[in-house]
């Protein structure tokens, strides 16, 4: 395989930041900064910072032009991208494309009346004959994704809350206005977007019903109590990614677009587009997702391999703001297992992504009964981060975050850690190898008791990155 284009996305290291929880808002965001570049940090990404009523904390947008007044001001997020500019550091910022809040102006408008000027910027559908909801969809978040709006006596679209209106893509007045705001944020210095659940923005024109589940559909479709065959990875998807596309290409420089990803390792090879003319990037959301063993994380790093177009950049993380932290996930608190996890994260081929906290080894947080702020209940892993904790580890050697500023370190020093292709090797049960590159190998112990692979004895949890 070619050596891929440099970039700064390919070979660096992105950081991903939920504001109100890691330093309150922007300016204390940006009193920050000296911890991620002495951290070796390259990227931001920034979690809802624009308007909005937070009925599904940020990603309920009523705004896309502004900032949220809890988190500072338009020339507060100006200055934080000129103070990470002087640090080597670009800041994205999360773009939420499939649904507005439904106190944006926009659906104000929209419901309105049935001729409203933006009544098609939504999805609008009558009642069948008894009444009930146009089809069978379900929400995200529980029960029917459809929500009557008595005045004009239609139902409205919701994939996830009610308060959540789901825009139409099919209308090329919605794409248009996106276009604009991702110009807006383009001329004030951001370097890119991570797309919210861009798998479902496109869904089918005749809203047709979704088919019942089967027996052999694996856990993630079972959840959603059917198959989501007409509202979510439409080939149609890919006319608006490639727009998207074209808007970030025409900047000086290009720009950064990230894909929130799937489960399905299957689907990731969708999003790059073909000739990568689509986002630039996809989380494989099925890595932490799998079981913290050497079978499952090789499987859905071989299948990620095997699937992406030829030169295509994999992006992976242990954890996000919607998944339980990895330190609780997988490690239990054992600091054996925290250092695998963040050694394997390293050593594959991509770039890689911290959840703020994830360099300490941080587990989910416990929330007091009747103290849950969040819809879905992700308030444990949204938890504060333990700036005294910092201090500490800073100071220790053995600790995960002097293990984590050593590997991007090593990482930035090795051609074959930012670029080399990856190979899996042949080891035993329980453990996980793979080549990176010309010269350099990876080994991880992912079990309770000794293994040899070859002359190397790897002990209980132990990970080696050796060239």
């Amino acid at each position: 395989m070619s050596p891929p284009p440099r970039a700064w996305w390919r070979e660096g290291v992105l950081y991903q930041v939920y504001p109100r929880s890691f330093a309150g808002d922007l300016p204390g965001l940006a009193e920050r900064l000296d911890y991620l570049a002495w951290l070796g940090v390259d990227g931001l990404w920034l979690n809802p910072i624009m308007p909005s009523p937070n009925a599904d904390w940020g990603y309920d947008v009523s705004d896309y032009v502004d900032v949220h007044p809890d988190l500072g001001t338009l020339a507060d997020l100006d200055a934080l991208v000129g103070a990470a500019g002087k640090c080597g550091i670009h800041v994205l910022l999360d773009l939420v494309p499939n649904h507005t809040s439904d106190r944006h102006q926009w659906f104000l408008e929209a419901r309105a009346s049935r001729d409203a000027p933006r009544r098609d910027w939504y999805v609008w559908a009558d009642p069948d004959e008894g009444g009930s909801p146009p089809n069978n969809w379900l929400s995200f978040f529980g029960g029917p994704a459809w929500m009557f709006d008595a005045a004009t006596g239609q139902y409205y679209l919701h994939q996830f809350l009610p308060e959540q209106p789901d825009l139409n893509w099919w209308n090329d007045e919605v794409r248009g206005a996106f276009d604009e705001i991702l110009r807006f944020w383009f001329a004030r210095g951001i370097a890119g977007f991570r797309i919210d659940v861009p798998q479902v923005v496109i869904k089918d024109a005749l809203l047709r019903d979704n088919p019942p589940l089967t027996a052999s559909d694996p856990w993630y479709v079972q959840r959603h109590g059917q198959r989501l065959e007409w509202n979510f990875m439409r080939p149609e998807l890919l006319d608006v990614l490639r727009r998207w596309r074209a808007v970030a290409d025409a900047q000086e420089p290009p720009r950064l677009l990230v894909g929130e990803g799937t489960i399905d390792s299957r689907h990731i090879a969708s999003f790059y587009g073909h000739g990568h003319d689509a986002l630039h990037m996809t989380f494989n959301l099925g890595f932490p997702h799998a079981a913290f063993r050497a079978d499952e994380l090789r499987a859905v790093v071989e299948t990620s391999e095997r699937s992406l177009p030829a030169g295509a950049w994999p992006l992976w993380t242990l954890g996000n703001h919607d998944i339980a932290r990895y330190g609780s996930r997988w490690a239990g608190g054992d600091p054996r297992k925290v250092r695998a996890a963040l050694q394997i994260l390293f050593g594959l081929r991509g770039t890689p992504t911290l959840y703020y906290g994830d360099e300490l080894g941080l587990g989910d947080i416990a929330v007091a009964p009747g103290a849950a702020r969040d819809p879905a209940g992700r308030d444990p892993q949204r938890g504060l981060m333990p700036w005294s904790l910092v201090a500490e580890q800073r100071e220790d050697p053995g600790s995960p975050l002097s293990l984590t500023r050593e590997l991007i370190a090593r990482r930035r020093g090795s051609e074959d850690l930012r670029t080399g292709d990856y190979e899996t090797l042949p080891a035993p049960t329980g453990v996980w190898a793979w080549r990176r590159g010309a010269v350099t190998t990876a080994a991880v112990n992912l079990t309770d008791e000794k293994r040899t692979l070859g002359d190397l004895v790897l002990g209980p949890w132990e990970a080696v990155l050796s060239s």
